[in-house]
C-alpha cells in the first residue's frame, strides 16, 4: 500500500528530486497524449527535455497516442494518472458516466477549421447543404454536429443537408475530390493541404472561432476519484506548474521547441519544417492562458454543446466538471 503525505507535510518538502525521493511518496506522473508526438503537445515535451519535472520532483512518462488510442478509456484503466481531451470529448463520457475533470486549460482558443474548395460555391454555412463533409470521429466529431445543429442542417445526406465521410486523419478527401470540404487543425492538417501544392486562392475556410461555435481543446483531465487524494492533487500542482513552464518557453522558443519535439519522435515520422510550422501556429493558441481555466471559456463550450437542437452533445448542465483548485495553487 502506498503511504501518503499530508499536504502540510508535502508544502514543506523542497522542489528536489532527492527531497521527493525521501518522502517515499509517488512521484511518478504518466500523461496520455490525444494523438502522436508533436507540437501540438510541446509543452510537455519541452517541461521534460528541459528538467522541468525533474525540477518540480516528478518521474514524469509522456504516453503518445493515436488512431487506436483511446484517453479517456486509458485513464479509466488505470493507464494513466492524467490526460489531454479536447473538452467536448471530456464532457460526453463524464456525463456517460466516466467522471473526468478538468483541472488546467494550456489551450485558450480553439485551431478547429474546415476547409472547402472554392469551386464548389460554398460561401456559407448554408452552402453545405447537398455537399460532402469529411469529419474526424472518435470524440472528434462533436464540435461539428453541435454546429450543424445549431444551424439547423441536417447530417444523414439528402439535397438538404450534409453527407458526412468518417474522414481519416490525413487530407486525402479533399485532394482527391472524395469531400467538398474536411476538417483541419491550423496547426496541422492545413498545412498538409498547402505542402500538397493547393493554393490558399482555391479553398475557403471556416475557422470554428469565427463561427462562434469553438470549443475548448487540449486541455488537462483526471479522474474525480483522485482529487479526494491530498498528495495526488499536490502532485498535480506540481505538474501543471511544471507543463505550463514548458509551455511558456515553447511560445517564446518554437523553432527550439519543435526540435525537442523531433528528438522526442521515435516514429521518424515527422518533418522539421512541419513541426516548425505546427509549433508557431500552435503558440497563437496557447498564447493567453497560464493554465488556469476560464469560466467563462467553460461555459460558452458548455452551451454551444447544449445547444444541439434534438441531439445535443450533452443533455445538461454538468456539475463538477471542473476544478480551479490546482491551478489556484500552481500559479502562486
Amino acid at each position: 500500500m502506498k503511504s501518503f503525505l499530508s499536504a502540510a507535510a508535502l508544502a514543506s518538502l523542497t522542489m528536489t528530486g532527492t527531497a521527493w525521493g525521501e518522502s517515499h511518496m509517488d512521484n511518478k506522473v504518466a500523461l496520455q497524449l490525444k494523438w502522436v508526438t508533436q507540437a501540438q503537445f510541446a509543452g510537455y515535451y519541452v517541461a521534460q527535455d528541459k528538467g522541468f519535472y525533474d525540477e518540480a520532483g516528478l518521474d514524469v512518462t509522456i504516453l503518445p497516442g493515436g488512431p487506436d488510442v483511446a484517453p479517456a478509456q486509458v485513464l479509466a484503466g488505470g493507464g494513466a494518472d492524467v490526460m489531454v481531451d479536447w473538452m467536448p470529448s471530456a464532457l460526453s463520457v463524464r456525463e456517460k458516466g466516466l467522471p473526468v475533470v478538468n483541472i488546467a486549460q494550456p489551450y485558450k482558443t480553439s485551431g478547429l477549421m474546415l476547409v472547402c474548395w472554392k469551386d464548389t460555391g460554398i460561401t456559407g454555412p448554408e452552402d453545405f447543404r447537398g455537399k460532402t463533409i469529411g469529419v474526424w470521429f472518435f470524440g472528434n466529431e462533436y464540435p461539428f454536429l453541435s454546429w450543424m445543429s445549431q444551424a439547423g442542417i441536417p447530417t444523414e445526406g439528402g439535397d438538404d443537408g450534409i453527407t458526412v465521410l468518417k474522414q481519416g486523419f490525413n487530407v486525402d478527401p479533399l485532394i482527391q475530390r472524395q469531400a467538398d470540404c474536411i476538417s483541419t487543425m491550423t496547426y496541422n492538417e492545413f498545412g498538409q493541404v498547402l505542402d500538397a501544392g493547393i493554393g490558399e486562392e482555391e479553398l475557403v475556410t471556416f475557422k470554428y472561432e469565427d463561427q462562434g461555435v469553438a470549443t475548448l481543446e487540449d486541455g488537462l483531465y483526471v479522474l474525480e476519484e483522485k482529487l479526494e487524494d491530498p498528495a495526488f492533487k499536490e502532485k498535480m500542482v506540481k505538474f501543471v506548474a511544471a507543463s505550463m513552464q514548458g509551455w511558456k518557453y515553447a511560445e517564446e522558443n518554437p523553432d527550439e521547441a519543435a526540435e525537442i519535439v523531433l528528438d522526442y519522435d521515435e516514429t521518424g515520422a515527422q518533418t522539421e519544417a512541419h513541426q516548425k510550422y505546427m509549433m508557431g501556429e500552435v503558440a497563437k493558441l496557447t498564447a493567453g492562458s497560464n493554465g488556469a481555466l476560464d469560466p467563462g471559456d467553460y461555459e460558452r463550450t458548455v452551451e454551444t454543446l447544449l445547444a444541439g437542437g434534438s441531439d445535443p452533445v450533452i443533455t445538461k448542465q454538468p456539475e463538477g466538471a471542473y476544478t480551479l483548485e490546482i491551478t489556484d495553487e500552481a500559479l502562486k
